[in-house]
């Protein structure tokens, strides 16, 4: 059996792009080399929060094959490798899943083949590292023999609004026919497709997108502090700032920033200029610090909230509402709610938490939310999940601090 294409890393990636392409008609395999992970797709069970088991079982009636059978690859026309790329002891990005996938397509790479690299990584990475290993596996030259592209992931878990198929797709060849190809095959099943000069280009347009959302929300974390220390109130700040319909992006503060891409890509931009030019990207990292901050800030807010009242926060029981990095998915990827609960502990609290999504954490859960919301000695909303009424519970509870302004109660208080 031939397949129009494998895509190699079956997560929060790679399978809502299987299906995507499933859902155009083409061919499918899915490669990954988590015996568990492919045994559940097998059976029809889904481990990402987009995708559900009814949407598995629909990939597997459109002829999707999940595998961890690498001989598979050698049947496809097309290979996308979609493994994850996490922070290196260095602050450069652990590439040891992307040679390894590129290793298991260059042991099976035919003449022909589109390869398309789209794991995060720094500028570079197509062109000298998967190229090369590509080219020694096989005894193929990339451009002549088979085509190499990349194209940068854009999946938003949790987003209705945006998926895989009205995302417009970024791809940079390592030759312009190589280019062509690529748009030519995701233009199948993606409404829009934008060309790049290169595969350089393409990697770095990621990197710009992440830092500059990683970089406005340092500088709204910024501006929280100071604006409590003023008496001003930020949130009424920023509405009145939207109102501007030019020129101003409305961007809101919190206790961190999660998820694989905001809190770790930009590092990877931060550590190729300091790698390859010697001096420091310095936006990068000045955001870096303010967001990486921003628990122990918080928690330090908690703390300060407590005394006001005579209270000491050794001994104190402290609820976190909402621990995943984003609301209403279950993905906890660098959530900032850890390294609260850490501090908060560090600091002789009792944490437990409470989330929708999550039922086994780092401190104890909650099972009755009302009851400890009211017998709580303070309550923070880490995380604002659409089940939680943030006024209902505010009211309820005896200090409510508020991370995500989602509150109107007058006497909660708010970052």
């Amino acid at each position: 059996m031939s397949f129009d294409v494998v895509v190699l890393g079956l997560g929060y990636v790679g399978l809502p792009l299987a299906q995507q392409a499933v859902r155009a008609g083409l061919s499918v395999a899915g490669f990954d080399v988590r015996p568990d992970v492919v045994a559940g797709l097998q059976a029809g069970r889904s481990h990402v929060d987009d995708l559900s088991d009814d949407d598995v079982a629909g990939m597997l009636a459109g002829g999707f094959t999940p595998t961890t059978d690498e001989s598979l690859i050698a049947t496809a026309a097309h290979a996308v490798i979609c493994v994850p790329t996490p922070l290196s002891e260095g602050d450069g990005p652990d590439l040891r899943a992307v040679t390894g996938a590129t290793a298991a397509i260059g042991r099976n790479l035919r003449t022909g083949m589109l390869v398309v690299l789209e794991s995060t990584t720094y500028p570079g990475t197509t062109d000298e590292v998967v190229r090369p290993l590509l080219e020694e596996l096989s005894g193929l030259v990339a451009g002549f023999d088979f085509h190499l592209a990349f194209s940068p992931e854009r999946i938003d878990p949790g987003n209705e609004q945006f998926g895989p198929r009205n995302t417009p797709k970024v791809v940079g060849g390592y030759t312009p026919a190589c280019t062509e190809r690529a748009a030519a095959f995701y233009g199948r099943f993606v409404d829009t497709v934008v060309r790049t000069r290169g595969t350089r280009e393409a990697e770095t347009a990621k990197l710009l997108e992440n830092t500059y959302r990683h970089v406005n929300i340092a500088l709204v974390n910024e501006m929280a502090r100071f604006c409590h220390e003023l008496g001003i109130d930020l949130w009424d700040v920023i509405h009145a700032a939207s109102t501007k319909p030019f020129g101003f992006q409305a961007f809101y503060p919190g206790p961190g920033v999660g998820g694989h891409c905001i809190p770790i890509d930009p590092n990877y931009l931060s550590h190729n200029v300091r790698s390859r030019l010697g001096y420091p990207f310095r936006f990068v990292e000045l955001a870096q610090e303010i967001n990486a901050t921003m628990p122990s800030y918080v928690a330090r807010r908690a703390q300060n909230l407590l005394n006001t009242d005579g209270q000491a926060v050794h001994g104190a029981t402290i609820l976190l509402l909402g621990v995943t990095y984003k609301p209403d998915i279950a993905d906890q990827r660098e959530s900032p709610a850890e390294p609260l609960a850490r501090h908060l502990q560090s600091l002789g609290a009792d944490v437990v938490f409470h989330d929708p999504f999550v039922t086994d954490w780092i401190v104890p859960r909650a099972g009755d939310l009302r009851g400890t919301v009211t017998s709580a000695d303070l309550v923070i909303l880490v995380q604002k999940h659409r089940a939680y009424d943030a006024d209902e519970l505010a009211a309820l509870a005896k200090r409510f601090f508020d991370t995500r302004g989602a509150t109107t109660v007058p006497q909660a208080h708010r970052l």
